[in-house]
Protein backbone atom coordinates (compact mmCIF):
# COMPACT_ATOMS: atom_id res chain seq x y z
CA UNK A 1 0.00 0.00 0.00
CA UNK A 2 1.45 3.35 -1.06
CA UNK A 3 1.56 6.05 1.57
CA UNK A 4 0.77 9.70 1.01
CA UNK A 5 3.60 12.21 1.28
CA UNK A 6 2.12 13.34 4.61
CA UNK A 7 2.29 9.79 6.00
CA UNK A 8 5.88 9.54 4.76
CA UNK A 9 6.64 12.75 6.68
CA UNK A 10 5.26 11.16 9.85
CA UNK A 11 7.39 8.05 9.38
CA UNK A 12 10.51 10.14 8.87
CA UNK A 13 9.70 12.31 11.90
CA UNK A 14 9.24 9.22 14.07
CA UNK A 15 12.61 7.91 12.91
CA UNK A 16 14.31 11.23 13.64
CA UNK A 17 12.75 11.62 17.10
CA UNK A 18 13.73 8.04 17.97
CA UNK A 19 17.34 8.78 16.96
CA UNK A 20 17.38 11.99 19.02
CA UNK A 21 15.64 10.82 22.20
CA UNK A 22 15.61 7.02 22.14
CA UNK A 23 11.82 6.96 22.41
CA UNK A 24 8.88 8.53 20.57
CA UNK A 25 5.58 9.90 21.85
CA UNK A 26 2.81 11.56 19.86
CA UNK A 27 3.65 14.93 21.43
CA UNK A 28 7.25 14.58 20.22
CA UNK A 29 6.11 13.93 16.66
CA UNK A 30 3.72 16.90 16.81
CA UNK A 31 6.58 19.13 17.94
CA UNK A 32 8.96 17.78 15.26
CA UNK A 33 6.46 18.43 12.44
CA UNK A 34 4.84 21.56 13.86
CA UNK A 35 1.36 20.00 13.86
CA UNK A 36 -1.29 19.47 16.50
CA UNK A 37 -1.53 16.25 18.50
CA UNK A 38 -4.91 15.18 16.99
CA UNK A 39 -3.25 15.18 13.55
CA UNK A 40 -0.55 12.88 14.90
CA UNK A 41 -3.18 10.60 16.45
CA UNK A 42 -4.92 10.23 13.07
CA UNK A 43 -1.61 9.49 11.36
CA UNK A 44 -0.69 6.93 14.04
CA UNK A 45 -3.98 5.10 13.44
CA UNK A 46 -3.37 5.07 9.69
CA UNK A 47 0.25 3.93 10.01
CA UNK A 48 -0.72 1.25 12.52
CA UNK A 49 -3.38 -0.08 10.16
CA UNK A 50 -0.89 -0.19 7.30
CA UNK A 51 1.61 -2.15 9.40
CA UNK A 52 4.29 0.55 9.61
CA UNK A 53 3.89 1.49 13.26
CA UNK A 54 2.98 0.09 16.67
CA UNK A 55 1.71 2.14 19.62
CA UNK A 56 2.52 0.46 22.93
CA UNK A 57 0.39 0.47 26.07
CA UNK A 58 2.52 3.24 27.59
CA UNK A 59 1.88 5.46 24.55
CA UNK A 60 5.29 5.23 22.93
CA UNK A 61 5.56 4.66 19.19
CA UNK A 62 7.75 2.08 17.47
CA UNK A 63 8.31 1.54 13.79
CA UNK A 64 7.82 -1.98 12.51
CA UNK A 65 10.55 -3.49 10.35
CA UNK A 66 8.63 -2.34 7.27
CA UNK A 67 8.12 1.12 8.75
CA UNK A 68 11.77 1.41 9.72
CA UNK A 69 12.92 0.42 6.25
CA UNK A 70 10.60 2.89 4.53
CA UNK A 71 11.43 5.70 6.97
CA UNK A 72 15.13 5.13 6.29
CA UNK A 73 14.56 5.30 2.53
CA UNK A 74 12.59 8.53 2.89
CA UNK A 75 15.28 10.08 5.09
CA UNK A 76 18.06 9.08 2.68
CA UNK A 77 16.09 10.43 -0.28
CA UNK A 78 15.67 13.79 1.43
CA UNK A 79 19.38 13.94 2.26
CA UNK A 80 20.27 13.05 -1.33
CA UNK A 81 18.12 15.79 -2.86
CA UNK A 82 19.17 18.35 -0.24
CA UNK A 83 22.85 17.73 -1.03
CA UNK A 84 22.25 17.97 -4.78
CA UNK A 85 20.33 21.22 -4.47
CA UNK A 86 23.03 22.75 -2.26
CA UNK A 87 25.67 21.65 -4.77
CA UNK A 88 23.64 23.40 -7.49
CA UNK A 89 23.82 26.66 -5.52
CA UNK A 90 20.54 26.66 -3.62
CA UNK A 91 20.70 28.06 -0.09
CA UNK A 92 20.80 25.19 2.45
CA UNK A 93 17.52 26.11 4.18
CA UNK A 94 15.66 26.37 0.88
CA UNK A 95 17.31 23.19 -0.42
CA UNK A 96 16.12 21.29 2.65
CA UNK A 97 12.57 22.57 2.25
CA UNK A 98 12.52 21.81 -1.48
CA UNK A 99 13.95 18.30 -0.98
CA UNK A 100 10.85 17.38 1.00
CA UNK A 101 8.75 18.01 -2.09
CA UNK A 102 10.17 14.99 -3.90
CA UNK A 103 8.19 11.75 -3.61
CA UNK A 104 9.43 8.16 -3.64
CA UNK A 105 7.05 7.23 -6.44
Amino acid sequence: MALTPAMEDYLEAILMVKQQHGYVRCVDVAEQLGVKKPSVSRAVKELSKSGHLVKTADGTLSLTETGLQLAGQIYEKHLFFTERLIAAGVYPQIAEQDAYGFSLA
